[in-house]
């Protein structure tokens, strides 16, 4: 297989992928490190996960930062860019990766407080320490993307409707991005095998993705989607700010 990026072209860049300790972020962030990049490994709570991941990449001759932080807090947010902004000075790429809302036991409004409200203020935050041409990648899901025309499994369906209220939030702030030279890229994927989402998907739904993966003909694995998410922060920003992966033809327009 291939480099997913030319070895050495992100040398001196900084990248930061949020809940990167495992599963697409932690893809993602290895791409980014093999490419040259120094990385920011941020966890909420798998940090021994976290701390494995960058004994690896620091292997490849990049430092890798490791921070914990709560999204949903804004003060642990701003401890997490205050301690990149001590060790690096600035991020060249920020990929919102970091999502939920299908875990048991929390509130009614966290789906929508982590996947609209957090993301929002991680930008935010981030934006003083965002270089000239940085690149902002927001990671969602065909099931949340089309989710205004084309319904999704009602086990998913609160989590679908607040990622996309996240996309929308998201871009509205795409003028004021391009005004400073940062580019905005979605990157929104089908179903992705061996996901936490899926796996939920999977007990609350039993053969949901096998079924899925009958429709559509195809499902990407993990690290093939990270690939996608890690083009998406250097290729040109598409027209419509938008990257689609996998097969769309079971979802509606926009």
């Amino acid at each position: 297989m291939s480099q997913t990026l030319p070895s050495g072209s992100l040398s001196g860049k900084t990248a930061l992928v949020t809940g990167s300790s495992r599963g697409i972020g932690a893809d993602t962030v290895r791409y980014f490190a093999e490419a040259g990049a120094n990385v920011v490994i941020n966890f909420r709570n798998k940090a021994p996960r976290a701390e494995k991941l960058a004994a690896q990449l620091r292997e490849l001759g990049v430092e890798a930062l490791v921070v914990g932080a709560d999204l949903t807090d804004p003060e642990s947010v701003k401890a997490m860019f205050d301690e990149v902004e001590r060790t690096f000075g600035g991020l060249d790429i920020l990929v919102l990766n970091a999502s939920g809302g299908m875990e048991s036991g929390m509130a009614e409004d966290y789906a929508l407080l982590l996947n609209r409200d957090a993301q929002v203020n991680v930008l935010e935050t981030a934006l003083p320490l965002l270089t000239a041409e940085a690149r902002v990648v927001f990671v969602t899901s065909h099931q949340a993307h089309f989710i205004r025309t084309t319904p999704t499994m009602p086990e998913y369906e609160p989590v679908a409707l607040s990622k996309r209220a996240g996309e929308d939030a998201l871009r509205q702030k795409i003028p004021a991005l391009e005004e400073r030279g940062i580019g905005f890229t979605v990157v929104s994927g089908d179903m992705i095998e061996g996901t936490i989402t899926a796996t939920l998907l999977e007990r609350a739904n039993p053969g949901a993705i096998s079924a899925r993966r009958e429709d559509a003909g195809k499902l990407y694995n993990v690290s093939e989607f990270a690939a996608e998410v890690a083009r998406a922060a250097v290729d040109p920003v598409p027209a419509d700010n938008t990257r689609l992966v996998g097969d769309t033809g079971s979802f509606g327009g926009e």
